[in-house]
């Protein structure tokens, strides 16, 4: 399984742009619960905590497409630098507003900048290995442990930070978070040699989400991101049922275990079958995946179930954007692999609403319920609208 990853990291400046892509996008799983736990502890208010932290991830799902609009235009280093430098000074001013006790709307305001200006740099680190492997059996693999960093980062990085918040100081969580984004983005933008070129006269002018394809897999990863946040919501809340609640961030350990494992494994293979066909197998597979979780009572169990579950995530997320991959133009691709992120952003803010007020009427097992039916809405319009996503015929192994 690790073979077809030993010379994936061998090119010039690849393992560079790999460790900048990865500690840039470790604030994507910080910002929420970092927000929540610095404001709720100096206010003493949930409530505000949960709506600044809700403003931050609806101003970056809106806003992430424009933004990589912009880098597909001049280029990921003209746009990362001022981008970065304004992220930074805005979650500074949140941290400043929180602790000085400034007006409410304040928060939101800073809120707004931090979604508004975060940067989507795995989609920028997804373009970098496109032009590195486009149309190889490399890119597949490259996609797959992207899939697998991802997991990696949303595993770690909450925990982080609510140890640093609870344990060290309630702004030091945020505090990280900030240097990582700084760090991890500046030293992406100075690396140049893996720039995937700016092609302005290549279907430049027309926006990734009028192409029928992303559409409908932006509709897809709607459904999924409803899957992703309403999972991590009631199983919580299972747990505490159950009073077992310290062992929560274990069982959502073991979504995200299960997923990295089959990323792995996936990554590691060459398929005859097409990306269209793979795709669509793994929406099937999530759903009978996810089916067992509203029957199961123990905890113990639920662990292994939800690994279980996970094991269909990254093949579904990696067939995902491989499609987009192939479907944009390269002048709009950083914009193609946004959409795919802002879809499941939303979906995510969507899943977390949803989950919790049904856990709160029927319970958590019963809410599970909502989990399933947005997968099945997931699987209903990828197979319905798959057609839309047949590809030109091209030199990769891997199929299409």
């Amino acid at each position: 399984m690790v073979g077809p990853y030993r010379g994936l990291f061998n090119g010039p400046g690849v393992k560079g742009f790999v460790l900048a892509g990865f500690i840039g996008r470790m604030p994507m799983s910080m910002l929420g619960i970092g927000i929540v736990l610095l404001i709720s502890g100096l206010t003493e208010s949930y409530a505000t905590a949960g709506a600044v932290a809700a403003t931050t991830n609806v101003s970056f799902a809106v806003a992430a497409p424009l933004t990589a609009r912009l880098v597909d235009r001049f280029g990921q280093a003209r746009v990362i630098v001022p981008f970065s430098i304004v992220n930074g000074i805005s979650l500074a001013a949140l941290m400043l507003s929180a602790g000085f006790r400034l007006p409410e709307w304040t928060l939101y305001a800073a809120g707004l900048s931090v979604g508004a200006t975060s940067l989507s740099l795995g989609g920028m680190v997804r373009a970098r290995w496109s032009a590195l492997h486009g149309g190889s059996a490399k890119l597949h693999t490259a996609f797959a442990f992207e899939s697998v960093a991802d997991e990696m980062i949303f595993v770690a990085g909450p925990a982080l930070v609510t140890v640093l918040a609870t344990a060290v100081n309630p702004y030091m969580g945020l505090l990280v978070a900030l240097i990582c984004m700084l760090g991890g983005s500046l030293a992406l933008a100075a690396q140049r040699r893996t720039q995937p070129p700016v092609q302005p006269g290549e279907g430049g002018g027309g926006a990734a989400i009028l192409i029928p394809g992303i559409a409908l897999l932006s509709c897809v990863y709607l459904a999924l991101g409803a899957v992703f946040g309403s999972i991590d919501l009631i199983t919580v809340a299972f747990a505490e049922e159950h009073g077992v609640k310290g062992a929560s961030g274990f069982l959502l350990a073991a979504i995200a275990g299960g997923s990295m494992m089959s990323g792995l494994w996936f990554g590691s293979r060459h398929w005859r079958l097409s990306l269209r066909r793979r795709f669509v197998r793994a929406l099937g597979l999530l759903v009978v995946g996810l089916l067992p979780i509203m029957f199961i009572g123990d905890a113990r169990i639920m662990a292994f179930g939800l690994f279980l579950a996970g094991l269909s995530i990254s093949p579904t997320l990696i067939t995902g954007f491989s499609l987009t991959e192939r479907l944009v133009p390269p002048a709009v691709l950083t914009e193609g692999l946004a959409w795919i992120s802002t879809s499941i952003g939303f979906g995510v803010a969507i899943g977390a609403w949803a989950g919790g007020r049904l856990t709160e009427a029927f319970g958590a097992s019963n809410a599970y319920g909502f989990t399933l039916a947005a997968a099945a809405v997931a699987v209903v319009v990828g197979v319905g609208g798959s057609g839309l996503l047949r590809l030109p015929e091209a030199p990769s192994p891997a199929g299409n």
